[in-house]
């Protein structure tokens, strides 16, 4: 595991720009509208709650880095749990990981997720690289349709295994953009599209938290039978809000993570 937060970052960061193009167009058009460095609010995972890939063993790579569990959130339409991790170092991006409860999902996908998943050994999953290692096992392109019938979520991480799904841009940092429908409005002007389920802006003053988010790029994937066009990654947008003491919110909101998952769907 790695010892160095910023190089795991950078990692992970150069592994997603690679097929989320629009990430580096956009992070490039808010550094020259702001001349300063873009401040990464926090990145978001995917996984499969099954051995040995669960969210437990995606979180010891943080927690090996001085993390400290935050909140747990449930998305029950989704059939989804996750976790949001933060450190003490404000500078530290949070980190939210999500996993797909498989066992309340039809008996074809458990099958399938747990045959993609039962080739990943223990020394795998605590490599260095194995937040950036992208998929580990084939998948044809029929399998991925069957996944996507019944959850976007287990096709996209067959499809792309394990990598950042999304970084996110600190509003709270920016200095000529102060509200996330400024920095939407930039976006549609230069011709990206924002993800409007649950409308532009989820979130609000009241619940500590606003966030938006880009659709995700559509990019080539390998398939072990064919090449095609999916939906990759997507850049996400945040600003948060003091809470009554004063302290800086650092949680997430259940019911706009909800939408933001959706920004990987094929069409909204």
């Amino acid at each position: 595991m790695h010892t160095d937060r910023n190089t795991l970052f950078e990692k992970l960061w150069q592994n997603y720009s690679d097929v989320t193009p629009s990430a580096a167009q956009i992070h490039s058009i808010l550094g020259a509208e702001q001349d300063q460095v873009i401040v990464n609010d926090h990145i978001a995972l995917r996984t499969f709650n099954l051995a040995p890939v669960g969210l437990d063993a995606l979180a010891q790579h943080f927690l090996a880095l001085g993390y400290r569990e935050g909140g747990e959130y449930h998305f029950k339409a989704k059939k989804l749990y996750a976790r949001h991790y933060e450190h003490a170092d404000p500078e530290a991006p949070r980190v939210f990981i999500s996993e797909l409860l498989t066992e309340q999902c039809s008996p074809e996908l458990q099958a399938t997720v747990k045959k993609l998943v039962a080739g990943v050994t223990k020394e795998e999953v605590t490599a260095d690289n194995f937040l950036y290692s992208g998929r580990h096992w084939n998948l044809d392109y029929n399998t991925y349709r069957s996944l996507l019938e019944e959850s976007e979520y287990a096709a996209w991480l067959a499809a792309w295994g394990y990598r950042a799904n999304h970084f996110t841009v600190s509003v709270n940092h920016l200095q000529r953009f102060h509200t996330v429908a400024d920095v939407n409005q930039l976006l549609k002007d230069k011709g990206f599209t924002v993800n409007s389920s649950g409308g532009e802006v989820k979130g609000s003053p009241k619940d500590l938290l606003e966030q938006s988010s880009t659709m995700a790029d559509r990019v080539p994937v390998t398939f072990s039978d064919r090449d095609t066009t999916i939906p990759s990654c997507f850049y996400e947008f945040a600003l948060r809000y003091n809470k009554p003491d004063g302290s800086l919110y650092n949680g997430f909101v259940a019911a706009s993570a909800d939408k933001i998952f959706e920004s990987t769907h094929s069409s909204i």
